[in-house]
């Protein structure tokens, strides 16, 4: 985890933000505490984008798409809030290496892990709606 930056909020509705855990195209990915204390993962979307219509639309259907995937090898939505300025998402948080991290202090994974990830990438996208998420952050293998 990386610590905030002098331009990030400290709280994002009511989780309060602790670090960076990672970032994309979309958005930065915070660590943060639920108000009763959890850990959870902060999606807050970039700033450039959250003026952006056609984006903005996109993010409330990956919002539903992602309360609607369940499974074993996925995180919980606990909430979410695609009209706020930014829009968020935030999941259960998982600690553990990201897969880049996991291949760079490894190297490639073997063939037998691989297969477990795809299974298990597989089982989270078939497994009824549930209310979860894909993990953006665990890779366990």
């Amino acid at each position: 985890m990386e610590a905030l930056h002098a331009g990030d909020p400290r709280q994002v509705g009511p989780y309060r933000l602790l670090g960076r855990l990672g970032g994309g195209g979309m958005g930065q990915v915070f660590l943060g505490r639920s108000p009763g204390g959890r850990p959870v993962a902060v999606k807050l979307v970039r700033p450039e984008l959250a003026g952006d219509g056609g984006f903005i639309r996109r993010f409330a259907l990956e919002v539903a798409a992602a309360r609607r995937v369940g499974g074993f090898y996925t995180a919980q939505v606990v909430d979410a809030d695609p009209d706020a300025e930014p829009p968020w998402l935030v999941t259960a948080y998982v600690p553990g290496p990201s897969l880049h991290e996991a291949i760079q202090a490894h190297g490639p994974l073997p063939a037998a892990a691989i297969g477990v990830l795809g299974a298990g990438l597989a089982e989270g996208l078939a497994a009824p709606a549930t209310g979860r998420s894909p993990v953006h952050r665990q890779c366990r293998i």
